[in-house]
């Protein structure tokens, strides 16, 4: 599916919401009949079961038992289980869009989702959208839930936040946003508190961003970021990068996976009111062990100088790619 949309239509058939023992057919019959006829009667009031039909109490037990033929697999979601036993329980809820209104997350991981779109916003209560490991470059952020909390983009080809920062979903709490095509210093603009005013989590790890000094006094408007991953974009390689962040972030807890202890901010205190240290360069050290296959230039100063025969010149040329 190229569609969020559609992957979940796809992730629907695969909970078998429409086959016993959720959904709606012969097992349950006359208690959805009764429903639609009195809406009044408690949900705890039972007759005597007709012929073929199983109680709520059957039904949700087979969904529960593990042995159990109609279980999920083990790598299911518990939202993914609890979402079979509502059913169970308000099969009615299978009409319409009623079902994406009881999903508050929702994963999608390695669908081959390229598009984000509009049929998203009929989750009107997700709080929680995992989307990684997709083919996603444009996220339109119009078609985000208002209630989103937490929006996951890892691995992806997301390039350019200027779409997703448009109208932005105003409780998000956490982005993540790593391994993506991610390049500075155009993208730092996007990072400020008047696009995320509540953000807790950062995730920009594995990207290719370069700017320091332009991306730290975008996030220093970002008074509520606790965590912030910035490991594997070019600007990391810079010998002050985690001292000059930590001393311009006061309040982050977490960086790059590693807790700020008061010590290391005691050790790098001052360090922000000096941007002459950060330089755009870094020097790397590359030490080649072995090389097979290839004339060792040694064997040629063996050579008498007085040979008359031809001389052998080698070169060798190794290249990085970053």
């Amino acid at each position: 599916p190229s569609s969020i949309s559609a992957a979940f239509q796809e992730y629907l058939q695969h909970l078998g919401l429409q086959d016993f023992p959720c959904g709606l057919g012969s097992w349950n019959k006359s208690r959805c009949n009764a429903r639609r006829s009195s809406r009044a009667q408690p949900a705890g009031l039972q007759g005597a079961l007709p012929p073929g039909e199983e109680s709520p109490e059957v039904l949700l037990e087979l969904l529960r038992d593990q042995h159990s033929p109609w279980a999920l697999p083990s790598d299911c979601s518990p939202q993914a289980q609890r979402l079979r036993e509502v059913l169970v329980l308000a099969p009615e809820l299978l009409h319409g869009s009623r079902v994406s209104q009881l999903v508050k997350s929702l994963r999608i991981l390695d669908k081959g989702v390229e598009e984000v779109d509009e049929g998203l916003l009929q989750f009107q209560q997700l709080e929680e959208l995992i989307l990684s490991a997709n083919h996603i470059s444009r996220v339109t952020s119009a078609h985000l839930p208002r209630t989103l909390k937490v929006l996951e983009l890892c691995y992806n080809d997301v390039g350019d936040l200027q779409d997703l920062c448009a109208q932005p979903p105003p409780e998000l709490q956490h982005l993540g946003l790593g391994y993506n095509q991610l390049c500075g210093p155009s993208q730092e603009k996007h990072l400020t508190v008047d696009f995320w005013p509540n953000l807790v989590s950062l995730d920009l790890s594995f990207n290719s961003l370069t700017d320091l000094l332009g991306l730290v006094s975008q996030l220093t408007t970002l008074q509520n970021l606790r965590i912030l991953l910035l490991q594997g974009n070019p600007l990391a390689l810079i010998p002050a990068y985690r001292g000059f962040l930590v001393d311009s972030l006061p309040k982050l807890s977490i960086l790059d996976d590693i807790y700020i202890w008061p010590e290391e901010r005691q050790q790098f205190q001052g360090l922000a009111g000096q941007p002459e240290l950060i330089r755009s360069e870094a020097r790397l050290v590359v030490s080649i062990g072995e090389m097979k296959g290839l004339p060792n230039p040694e064997d040629f100063q063996q050579l008498e100088l007085g040979c008359e025969g031809p001389v052998i010149t080698c070169r060798y040329c190794v290249t990085y790619q970053f």
